[in-house]
Parts: C-alpha cells; sequence; structure tokens
C-alpha cells in the first residue's frame, strides 16, 4: 500500500502527521505543527478541530466551511517564537487553493499548556 504524504505538505503521511492531532491522540508541539495541522484541518473541512484549536476569547460560535474550496498548498514564509520554550509564536503563511491565496500572520498562544489559534493579519 502506498501511503500518501500530509496535506500539510510535510513528508510523512496523514495519520502519523497532522491525523494524530486531529483524532485527539496528542497536541501539536509549536505553533508551525499547529498552523499546519490547522491547514490540514480545512482541506479536511474538520470544523470541530478548528473550533477546538481556537483561542477561546477569539473563537467563533461556529465555523461554516465552504465544501467547494479546493485546497492545493501550504508554504510557511517564516516563525518566531511558538515553541516548547515560548508561551507565544507566529506563523506567517500562504496557503493556496485553486483561483488563488491567502496569505496570513497567524498569531498563536499557549492556552491550558496547548498551543491555540488566537487570530491573525494580512499583510499586503
Amino acid at each position: 500500500m502506498i501511503s500518501r504524504s500530509c496535506p500539510c505538505g510535510l513528508p510523512v503521511p496523514y495519520g502519523a502527521c497532522c491525523g494524530r492531532f486531529h483524532s485527539g491522540g496528542g497536541a501539536a508541539p509549536t505553533a508551525e505543527a499547529l498552523m499546519r495541522s490547522r491547514y490540514c484541518a480545512f482541506v479536511r473541512q474538520d470544523a470541530a478541530y478548528l473550533l477546538r484549536t481556537w483561542h477561546p476569547r477569539t473563537r467563533p460560535a461556529h465555523l461554516d466551511l465552504d465544501p467547494a474550496t479546493r485546497w492545493t498548498g501550504l508554504e510557511i514564509l517564516g516563525t518566531t517564537g511558538g515553541s516548547a520554550f515560548h508561551a507565544t509564536g507566529t506563523v506567517e503563511f500562504r496557503a493556496s487553493y485553486r483561483g488563488g491565496s491567502l496569505h496570513e500572520e497567524s498569531r498563536f498562544e499557549r492556552s491550558g499548556g496547548a498551543w491555540v489559534y488566537v487570530d491573525g493579519d494580512f499583510p499586503g
């Protein structure tokens, strides 16, 4: 059986990469790992995971994901902080989809010991 790489772009099968976070088998150890797993959740239309990994102070009540959106790739452009030794971090990324791309600098914080997405800016 041929294993496919995870949608987040790492050369690891989904189950050994973002899939373990999506299933609750562990928490992302860095802000970048959380960013990758959240991108993968968008690819897989996993709104529950996206909400679970969103900071309570900025989390929306619900998400309406567009099933017609076809995500095609993730490029990490830069990171600051976000390791096991930090309480905050940022990840700048470009997520491509059919017809365009999204460029964001996301902010992450630790909440209850786990990394969560806070919010982001869209660089000009």
